[in-house]
């Protein structure tokens, strides 16, 4: 057996997240490392051994004695418990977005990734999409000349999550559409700016649709208990300046009287750039010199590929190699959860605020 498959896998927090991952896992060729799985609920475990033939658990010691490494999947509040727990045992940690539900407790992730012999990497999947890396690429080869600012969109129409569920309650998500869906625009922006010092956010958060008695939807992810249920945003405005003089406009709703967008507009000194994460397209805006000046536009086609699993397949690679991954590190989470922090600080003063305050 290939090394890299002889890695033990285990999965904390079985849900929907965890068989996502351990469906990507399959796909990818790496369903043999799906050692073992722990969870609170009796039912989720036994449906997970069912399904992917694992050993489950009830107590994190037993886990972390039966595995190389584990994938964190619980909801937000939980994170900190299970990744540093699992980090003191001397594992390697993958654990979902955002690091953790408030920045206090993503500074103490942190703090105990940086002393464990094992690392820690941050289930930020969009950076893994193959539409992303070429534009990355033409960034680092000059073509986009300077990144000066981006227009992130992640907008639903409808999408609030069943309201009752762990997403729309603060005490266990830390908040809501901006934490769940805003986290990933966050960090795909300051990804491709190259994570630039974040200096100042304005905000505002908004709990517009998920507080309706009467909330109209087609379809909704989880059983819907009601308005006294959701007690979180459902959508966010802001603006993010960096010490470089780079700037993100962000847009994130859970719902919204709008068409659906994973849109994000790139401006740079020498090309601009559209990407739709929705649809999986870049088009490429330059004005060029050649004997006559004029517009070029440009459509980029990629080939399809599991972001998932990419991600996943980096994280057993590097678990197999001993190595970090060199990417999704908890540093750069810490600073996408102190922007969120910052505008649902912006929000209630009503004014802009430093990341240093």
């Amino acid at each position: 057996m290939d090394e890299k498959r002889a890695i033990k896998l285990g999965i904390i927090g079985l849900g929907n997240i965890a068989r996502l991952h351990c469906d990507s896992l399959q796909k990818a060729g790496y369903g043999g490392s799906i050692a073992a799985g722990l969870d609170v609920d009796p039912d989720a475990r036994d449906r997970f051994a069912a399904q992917y033939d694992a050993t489950v658990y009830e107590r994190q010691a037993d886990l972390y004695a039966d595995v190389d490494a584990v994938l964190v999947t619980t909801p937000n509040k939980f994170h900190e418990e299970y990744v540093i727990g699992a980090l003191d045992a001397g594992l390697d940690v993958f654990v979902e977005k955002p690091l953790a539900h408030t920045v206090e407790s993503a500074k103490r992730i942190v703090g105990a990734a940086r002393e464990a012999d094992g690392f820690c990497m941050v289930g930020f999947h969009n950076r893994f999409r193959n539409l992303v890396q070429v534009l990355r690429g033409y960034r680092d080869d000059g073509r986009m000349g300077d990144l000066r600012h981006i227009e992130a969109n992640y907008l639903r129409r409808r999408g609030v999550p069943g309201r009752g569920s762990w997403f729309t309650r603060k005490a266990l998500a830390g908040g809501g559409s901006l934490i769940d869906i805003g986290v990933h625009a966050i960090d795909l922006s300051l990804y491709l700016l190259d994570f630039p010092e974040v200096v100042e956010v304005s905000g505002q958060t908004r709990s517009t649709f998920g507080t309706r008695s009467e909330y109209a939807y087609v379809t909704m992810w989880g059983e819907d208990r009601g308005a006294s249920e959701f007690d979180v945003d459902d959508s966010t405005s802001a603006f993010i300046r960096c010490a470089d003089g780079s700037t993100i406009a962000l847009e994130v709703a859970w719902a919204s009287n709008r068409p659906d967008s994973q849109e994000y507009v790139v401006r740079g000194s020498g090309a601009g750039a559209r990407l739709d994460l929705g649809s999986d397209e870049i088009e490429l805006y330059e004005t060029v010199s050649a004997d006559v000046d004029h517009h070029r536009t440009s459509q980029v086609a990629t080939a399809d590929g599991d972001a998932h699993g990419i991600e996943l397949e980096k994280f057993v690679d590097s678990v197999a190699a001993g190595e970090p991954p060199g990417t999704n590190t908890v540093d750069q989470a810490l600073t996408v959860q102190r922007v969120m922090d910052a505008i649902y600080r912006s929000s209630e003063k009503g004014r802009a605020v430093s990341l240093a305050e």
